[in-house]
C-alpha cells in the first residue's frame, strides 16, 4: 500500500503563491505516476496536474502557466507550486498515486480570498 500525506494548504490573497507537498511512503516502487486533483464546494473532483515516473507533466487548461508540478524522488515527495492564484482555485486539493492501485491523500484546503 501507499500512504500519501499532503501539506501546504492555507489562505492566500488573489494573485499570491502557495506550494503544496505530498509525501509518499509504503510501496512507492509500484508508483508509475502521481498527481493532484481538487474539489470545490458543490462540484465534482477534477484533475489538476500529473507527473509520471519519467518526469513527464500534464496540466488542465485552467492552470497552465500558473501551476507547476514537480517531484523529488530522493524525498518521495511531489509538489504543486501554484502562482497567480484566483478565487476559483479555492478547493480541497488531493494528492493521488497511480500504480497497481490508486491511492489518495486526505486533502488539504486552499482558500483564495481577500
Amino acid at each position: 500500500q501507499v500512504q500519501l500525506v499532503e501539506s501546504g494548504g492555507g489562505l492566500v490573497q488573489p494573485g499570491g503563491p502557495l506550494r503544496l507537498s505530498c509525501a509518499a511512503s509504503g510501496t512507492i516502487f509500484s508508483i508509475t505516476a502521481m498527481g493532484w486533483y481538487r474539489q470545490a464546494p458543490g462540484k465534482q473532483r477534477e484533475w489538476v496536474a500529473s507527473i509520471t515516473a519519467g518526469g513527464s507533466t500534464n496540466y488542465r487548461d485552467a492552470v497552465k502557466g500558473r501551476f507547476t508540478i514537480s517531484s523529488d524522488n530522493a524525498k518521495s515527495t511531489v509538489y504543486l507550486q501554484m502562482n497567480s492564484l484566483k478565487p476559483e482555485d479555492t478547493a480541497v486539493y488531493y494528492c493521488i498515486s497511480v500504480g497497481q492501485d490508486r491511492y489518495w491523500g486526505q486533502g488539504t484546503q486552499v482558500t483564495v480570498s481577500s
